[in-house]
């Protein structure tokens, strides 16, 4: 299957007023893309688009809510009307709520189920019937680790990306079936350093915060464009999110018994829970791509980089197992120090992958660059995957 390189391709964003959607449309913009940008806030769009416009980029807006089947049919129109049509289409539009699923009323459980769900089902169902008649492209949904394995205080929000990649990977087989020459690929970012916190509703005592790790939201936005240009089955965003995902797969009572140990306070900030939540309606934080998170946050992620590339397929499997030992070793201890070894494994596995992605790169860097028309400036760190 061939995918047009970035900078002639046109792509559709939603949920682009904020977080890991701001990130990739700036990103794409200067790699040469075409955008049609779509969120609920009118304002943010207009913001986006004028900034990128205004460094030499093309991007239109609609403001549209993805739960809104119809609405979603005008981000396509617009995107026809706009550009001719799109090459990809990226599913990001997002919400959440922060509490105990009894604490949650049914209503705003259903309210996250209509963007996070049925978004991704309307925007995938308009990109596949376009790009069957465009000769092909990709539908990228971005899931989440939570995809993989739920995690307490998040319940609404972990069983929506469950069902995402449900109905990614059904998407993919039946398209795949018939023939269609359209890539369907499910990024699963790790936590990542988003307003995402401020947008949730919540109702803990205290304002909500991420678990560590924390990624930077560039390391998604590199994750989505490659694999706008080369098709992917899924991608996790983050190392941790792949040492979650075999946690869940190889010892899932165990992990139960950490989250239940760990998961509770890790979620609990400081300072008081304040109202700003965008659930219903959008809010003064969106525009802005990075959130208010204390700790450490990991500018790059080795083991994203280097699963992206086929050279270091090899050397993930045998970190994976590097992990799963460590995370096993340290069920021996308390919980703090279970907490510290599967931190500090996390660090010595990014490492040591580290050198595997470069390996990679520096191997393949003149003929991707050729190959895929990615704009120079975009590369700034040898530990930074660019598509």
């Amino acid at each position: 299957m061939h995918l047009k390189p970035l900078a002639a391709q046109i792509i559709v964003i939603t949920g682009a007023s904020s977080g890991i959607g701001l990130a990739t449309a700036r990103m794409a913009a200067r790699a040469g893309a075409k955008l049609v940008l779509s969120s609920r806030n009118a304002e943010a769009l207009e913001k986006i688009v004028g900034e990128i416009q205004a460094e030499g980029g093309s991007a239109i807006s609609v403001v549209a809510d993805v739960a809104d089947e119809a609405a979603v049919r005008q981000i396509a129109d617009a995107a026809i009307a706009g550009f001719g049509g799109f090459d990809t289409w990226v599913n990001n539009a997002g919400v959440s709520i922060y509490g105990r699923i009894s604490e949650v009323p049914v209503a705003e459980q259903r309210r996250v189920f209509e963007t996070n769900y049925w978004g991704v089902v309307h925007g995938s169902r308009e990109a596949a019937e376009h790009l069957k008649t465009r000769g092909g492209g990709a539908i990228i949904n971005v899931g989440s680790v939570l995809s993989d394995r739920s995690i307490p205080l998040q319940g609404a929000y972990s069983a929506s990306k469950h069902a995402v990649k449900g109905f990614t990977d059904s998407l993919r087989m039946e398209l795949e079936e018939e023939g269609a020459p359209i890539s369907v690929t499910l990024i699963k970012p790790a936590a990542i350093n988003t307003p995402y916190t401020k947008h949730a509703r919540s109702y803990l005592p205290t304002h909500p915060t991420n678990p560590p790790p924390v990624y930077d939201p560039q390391v998604v936005a590199k994750a989505i464009l490659r694999c706008a240009v080369t098709p992917r089955r899924d991608v996790f965003a983050g190392g941790f999110g792949k040492m979650f995902s075999l946690m869940e797969t190889f010892m899932p009572r165990a992990t139960d018994r950490y989250m239940e140990k760990t998961m509770f306070a890790q979620q609990h900030g400081e300072g008081p829970n304040e109202p700003t939540d965008h659930l219903d309606a959008p809010t003064t934080a969106e525009g802005e791509e990075r959130g208010d998170y204390a700790g450490m946050v990991m500018k790059h992620s080795a083991y994203t980089a280097a699963s992206l590339h086929p050279m270091a397929a090899l050397a993930m499997g045998v970190g994976a197992v590097g992990i799963i030992a460590s995370v096993l070793a340290g069920r021996r201890g308390s919980a703090r120090r279970r907490q510290a070894s599967t931190w500090s494994a996390i660090e010595d596995q990014e490492h040591a992958n580290a050198s595997v992605g470069v390996a990679a790169r520096d191997l393949q860097a003149s003929a991707r660059a050729d190959r895929l028309g990615i704009n120079a400036e975009v590369e700034a760190s040898p530990y930074e995957y660019v598509p």
